[in-house]
């Protein structure tokens, strides 16, 4: 088959749908199929099968550009239209696959009325601009032949298959080399820094926690003023090298996080194929992906529940990566494989026969 991605994110942005979308692209192409991106132009130099929109600067967050517009007839022939977001790209995407009468797939990657809503200062007017953000890409979802999400809730009023992105386990294993020579516990975080991944609660469980060293991975809008309300106890450094991330979270004793709006939370999931236990807030997805056998939740805003989960897993010992093996990015592709060929993945059923997390 040959693959059309359509997103709205792309390198050299670094973001869970980025990444996303270069593995399902490796995996999909090493089966024999032909994979092409469409994404908004940028810095990144265009390789073999893609092919950028013409796009303008974002004045809200500059890794990601504002896609405008490109002929369908300069676009490659394609077998099945994958859209990763509700955009420019994406509307691109629905209607090269309405013009062909192709079978269309979307992936729910991201809320991003939570982003609509935090930019807004007045709550009033940030709720009926989110409500009405969700009744429009509801009613955008539900022109695709499938719709695909993580975990069971994506809040959008449509039937959809969950299909977690998938872990690489080849690549995310438990390390011998470690970052850190501290006696004391490491609690690190690894994610874009923006005010909806709530990274303030971080720091605050830092300051009731001096014994511990925090550190803190990633890059964002929300960056600058996170590191000034920083105690000593926290340090901040740029995004990894992907190569790279094996050996930190395997340095770690803890990953922690208190996003509210992820959904699935990847690098938790990555952490624990390390065999590192996770710290998470009491939310979807974490109610689907974190549990005894690799961490511990906490009700959100609780410091001294958040500020428990951490010392539980730093003081439990859990066999993380078992834990995880079900949501393998082998068995995503072979569930997205079946999406394309209209029959229905089999995710469903393992998930009611895999041990409960």
């Amino acid at each position: 088959m040959h693959i059309g991605f359509f997103t709205d994110s792309y390198f050299p942005g670094i973001d869970g749908v980025t990444y996303t979308i270069k593995t399902w692209r490796e995996r999909l192409e090493a089966r024999g199929h032909e994979v092409s991106i469409i994404y908004p132009d940028s810095s990144h130099e265009p390789g073999p099968h893609e092919y950028p929109v013409p796009s303008l600067p974002n004045p809200f967050y500059a890794p990601y550009r504002l896609p405008v517009f490109r002929r369908l007839s300069t676009l490659p022939d394609l077998d099945v239209v994958h859209c990763h977001g509700p955009a420019t790209t994406g509307l691109l995407g629905r209607r090269y696959a309405a013009k062909h009468d192709l079978r269309s797939v979307y992936t729910h990657h991201t809320p991003i009325e939570e982003y609509l809503i935090r930019a807004l200062k007045f709550d009033g007017l940030a709720q009926v601009v989110g409500q009405g953000y969700v009744a429009y890409e509801t009613r955008f979802l539900r022109s695709f032949d499938c719709v695909t999400a993580s975990t069971s809730k994506i809040r959008r009023d449509v039937d959809h298959q969950k299909l977690p992105v998938g872990i690489e386990l080849e690549t995310f294993r438990p390390q011998s080399e470690s970052l850190f020579t501290d006696a004391r516990p490491i609690v690190g975080y690894s994610g874009r820094m923006t005010e909806k991944k709530n990274i303030g609660e971080i720091l605050r469980v830092a300051d009731e926690t001096p014994d511990y060293r925090y550190v803190l991975v990633g890059e964002g809008p929300a960056r600058p003023k996170l590191e000034q309300q920083a105690p000593d106890n926290v340090e901040f450094r740029d995004f990894l090298p992907r190569e790279q991330l094996p050996t930190f979270y395997s340095s770690l004793d803890v990953f922690v996080t208190a996003s509210t709006c992820d959904t699935l939370g990847l690098s938790t999931l990555e952490a624990n194929a390390c065999g590192t236990p996770v710290a998470a807030a009491n939310v979807q997805p974490f109610r689907e992906t974190i549990g005894p056998d690799n961490g511990a939740r906490f009700e959100y805003g609780d410091l001294d529940e958040m500020a428990a989960a951490i010392a539980d897993c730093l003081t439990t010992d859990r066999r993380t990566r078992t834990a995880v093996e079900r949501f393998a990015v082998d068995r995503t592709i072979d569930d997205l494989e079946a999406i394309y060929r209209g029959e229905p993945a089999a995710v469903e059923d393992r998930q009611r026969v895999s041990p409960s997390v």
